[in-house]
């Protein structure tokens, strides 16, 4: 471990830069990056990341050079500033604040103005001849620090501080006087000796040490873990901590704070986006206490406060330089803070902004466009997470509306659900399977487990720089933020907006974060198209990858979706589900019940037309494209009714006495029928099934051929394979199929027969299988399954525990078990290789569509993935990072 902990930055020098983020934590690697290009930044010091790794591997402790690293350069930033820390005259007061490599906003703690005490209080005042400013300024110290490092209830102080309004008659925190804030700076150190037990720290050296061990405490606070676990951000990262020289936006009117983008978070459109506030401080902006202003005449509605732009115009243009100048350094869009004390600009961060999967999408190809970026690191720019924010349906524009309110357009998306007013309520109704959307007065960082449970997000209050917003578009939640129009009662659960309207919680209502327009009931939706920017990526996408995508579908119409949304194929076409219409399930049924072979045959004759015409529609919408058809997998019983109503109904319309057809469901009932009589083993004992479908595959693959010119290759898949022999005996009844209807048409045709690998032992012995079969197709959920000893219907019971006790780094289900489910992949692709060198290797499981799982497949060598229609452009995306050697969310 380095011997050095603590790194200074100030007056145009830095001892670090942007690319130390590991070591400085995003903010820290920002703050000396900045510096050092020239830009007005309040002197100060990083502690890295390496004391939060010892502070937690020692029980909360420090290196011992620490304390004399940070004197040193406290004292260093003493000079610069020309203030003395803790000097009752002519006080430094500086900022205590987080900066993890990955930017966690609002995740972990913050605390500024730190320093004052009854002493330093009076040098403020001297200094700024503010005393209203001083008192104002040291309230809000006791404030932060009695919540962050005292581990007050902070509702406790604010509700002192709204009585206090209310007593002075006041609406606003900037009507409070000097003497009222000096008065709430007494109540509240009373409070705190009341509520705690132990007085209000008088000593700025032990307020230091005390913030910072809050600030690393912060790291494992349950918001930060949640926020973690979402963004997959590994715990043993730690936290930088940030001490810098205060400035203040809360002095007087030609002071301001605010926070901007270089670029519209939203849409991604080139225009300086932000918000700004007179007279306040940072966490004002972004808590939505006050509603801010925007910060130029591009963003200004009619109605806002005045545009920065207009209040502080020389600022203004100080800023939008800035901006350039930041966007030609980073080559990215970035998130700014800004203070400004006494009408002199002030630089706190800057960071690669959290944006929308349109918005990623429109700066990365506008920047290529642009010449600030080349087309690989535009592909690399976009997550492929991201991406599902686009590939679902957006509301119909045709659709009748009752709109009730209208808030800021914070984070766009559609979204409708149930009204929930807390994150708790909201994270366990999700959990039930329902849509949700969490209405907030304002959101706070502990809101962050109900706002990822739920399908939208509502507040009355805030900006579009708020909490709500930022975490929303990070996390590709639809949000509705600041909407006046509603009035939210927490008590009576419910919100009334402006028309008068109730709502209630249960009621449905429907967010349009594109609008910012809030509908009571359900709106109807339309599906997304693939064109403009994001055709335009997607272009540059598939001229990187080298590995296929192809799609789960099973109807023509998945089928078209999924070739529009750019699958090169179908990788697994599940049979049964056509088994299930209306118009087939009574001569499966009959197949079932009936008692020969004879009966079989028959049944089986009203089927085989069916199957042929899904066959047709498939084969055409994929014309030139290759198709997997996986026979019958689950068993016979799962076709059957089981309640004793159904069973009734169904004896009556089959002609036979319900206590028969009572016994052959008790009959073909199993006790464990994910490892029962299904797959091939139906296969095996019914021949008859398979060699219905195998003929119904290649009489329509041949009709297409001679009547309409096709180019076709089935691509027959036999499931639930476990040994060699049983493939070998129906590959020799499939072939025998095949080649009878071939001779039949009179046509050439290539087909190729192949297995799943979703059973340890077939992974194992996979160089055998291989002999028998011209493909491979892991079918990873069961492989999963069967690998953990895991049923995928019951493990939610205890998963999620294994998850949260860091048991499994993540459910196996949804990101493949590289170590034990990849291993046998890995193990199965080699042996299949070794025993057939042109073998065709790829993947049909859910995996095929969760981006990691996607990087795996391609360096272990597969030829495709196929997942769900709608993540196809997700697993192509993912498929270029993978040859790109990305992977890497870069905007976090």
């Amino acid at each position: 471990m380095s011997s050095k902990y603590v790194y200074f930055f100030g007056k145009g020098k830095a001892e670090g830069g942007a690319s130390m983020k590991n070591l400085l934590g995003g903010k820290g690697a920002n703050l000396a990056e900045m510096t050092s290009i020239g830009l007005p930044v309040p002197p100060g010091f990083t502690i890295s990341t390496e004391v939060c790794t010892y502070y937690y591997s020692n029980n909360d402790t420090y290196p011992q050079s620490l304390k004399s690293e940070v004197e040193s350069h406290l004292k260093d930033v003493e000079k610069l500033m020309e203030r003395t820390f803790g000097d009752p005259k002519n006080p430094l007061l500086v900022s205590v604040r987080s900066g993890a490599r990955a930017s966690m906003p609002g995740m972990m703690d913050t605390i500024l103005n730190l320093g004052l005490n009854d002493a330093t209080v009076q040098g403020i005042i001297a200094q700024s001849g503010d005393e209203r400013f001083a008192y104002d300024a040291y309230r809000r110290f006791v404030q932060m620090y009695a919540d962050v490092v005292m581990g007050m209830d902070k509702h406790s102080l604010e509700h002192l501080l709204e009585m206090k309004k209310a007593e002075r008659g006041a609406q606003l925190d900037t009507d409070l006087t000097a003497a009222d804030w000096k008065e709430l700076v007494a109540e509240f150190k009373k409070s705190i000796k009341e509520h705690l037990g132990t007085e209000f720290p008088e000593d700025p050296h032990a307020q230091l040490w005390g913030a910072v061990g809050a600030v690393f405490g912060s790291w494992m606070n349950q918001r930060a873990i949640t926020y973690r676990k979402l963004n997959n951000i590994p715990a043993d990262w730690g936290t930088a901590v940030n001490v810098q020289s205060m400035v203040f936006g809360n002095m007087g009117d030609d002071c301001a704070t605010g926070v901007a983008f270089t670029r519209d978070p939203s849409t991604g459109e080139n225009c300086f986006y932000g918000e700004y506030l007179v007279n306040a401080q940072g966490e004002d902006v972004v808590a939505g206490i006050r509603t801010p202003q925007p910060i130029n005449l591009h963003q200004k509605l009619p109605g806002d406060l005045p545009a920065m732009e207009e209040v502080l115009p020389e600022c203004y243009q100080q800023l939008a330089a800035i901006r350039t100048t930041l966007e030609k350094h980073y080559k990215d869009m970035q998130d700014i803070e800004f203070t400004i004390e006494k009408g002199k600009l002030f630089m706190l961060q800057t960071r690669n902004g959290k944006r929308t999967a349109s918005a990623a999408i429109k700066v990365a190809v506008d920047m290529v466009r642009e010449g600030l970026i080349d087309q690989k690191t535009a592909v690399l720019r976009v997550a492929p997470s991201q991406l599902d924010q686009l590939l679902h349906p957006s509301l119909d524009p045709k659709a009748v509306k009752n709109i009730i309110a209208k808030g800021l357009p914070a984070s766009p998306g559609a979204a409708s659900g149930t009204v929930i007013f807390t994150a708790d309520e909201a994270e366990a109704a999700a959990k039930t399977g329902n849509k949700v959307i969490l209405v907030r007065i304002e959101t706070s960082p502990e809101d962050i487990h109900g706002m990822h449970a739920a399908q939208g997000i509502l507040t009355a209050r805030g900006g579009m720089t708020s909490h709500a917003a930022v975490v929303a578009r990070g996390m590709g939640k639809c949000c509705v933020a600041g909407c006046g129009d509603i009035k939210v009662d927490y008590v009576g659960e419910k919100f009334v907006a402006r028309n008068g309207q109730i709502v209630k919680k249960g009621d449905i209502i429907t967010l349009d974060g594109s609008t910012g327009e809030v509908m009571l009931g359900q709106v109807a939706t339309v599906t997304p198209e693939m064109t403009g920017d994001f055709g335009t990526l997607m272009g540059w996408v598939d001229s990187f990858r080298t590995m296929k995508v192809r799609t789960n579908a099973d109807t023509p119409h998945d089928s078209k979706v999924a070739r529009e949304f750019g699958a090169e194929g179908i990788g697994l076409c599940r049979t049964e589900h056509m088994f299930f219409d209306a118009d087939r399930i009574a001569a499966v049924r009959e197949m079932i019940l009936s008692e020969n072979l004879e009966g079989r045959l028959k049944a089986l004759a009203k089927i085989l037309p069916m199957q042929k015409g899904d066959f047709l529609g498939i084969f055409r919408e994929m014309k030139g494209l290759p198709v997997t058809i996986r026979l019958l997998d689950p068993p016979l019983h799962e076709f059957l009714p089981q309640e004793n109503k159904d069973i009734e109904t169904l004896a009556k319309s089959l002609g036979v006495s319900t206590q028969q057809l009572r016994h052959k469901v008790e009959f073909l009932h199993e006790f464990n029928p994910m490892l029962g009589h299904r797959g091939c083993r139906l296969g095996l004992t019914y021949p008859e099934i398979y060699d219905m479908q195998v003929q119904a595959i290649m009489e329509a693959a041949c009709e297409l051929v001679k009547n309409e010119g096709y180019s076709i290759v089935p691509e027959i898949m036999i499931p639930l394979i476990a040994t060699v022999s049983e493939l070998k005996v129906l590959r020799a009844n499939a072939v025998k199929v095949c080649d009878e209807v071939i001779a039949r048409y009179g046509v050439k045709i290539e087909y190729l027969i192949g297995t799943m690998i979703e059973l340890p032992r077939a992974a194992l012995t996979a160089d055998e299988i291989a002999t028998e079969a011209e493909f491979f197709s892991f079918g990873t959920n069961d492989l999963t399954q069967t690998t953990f000893g895991l049923s995928r219907d019951d493990a939610g019971k205890f998963l999620p525990f294994y998850v949260e006790s860091n048991l499994l780094p993540e459910d196996p289900f949804v990101s493949l078990d590289q170590g034990g489910v990849g291993k046998l992949v890995k193990m199965a692709c080699e042996l299949g290789r070794a025993a057939r060198p042109h073998i065709k290797l790829g993947i049909c499981g859910e995996h095929g569509g969760d981006p990691e799982s996607v990087i795996f497949c391609h360096n272990v060598g597969l030829d495709y993935v196929s997942c769900s229609p709608f993540r196809v452009p997700i697993a192509r995306l993912a498929a270029a990072h993978a040859a790109l050697g990305g992977g890497t969310d870069t905007t976090k």
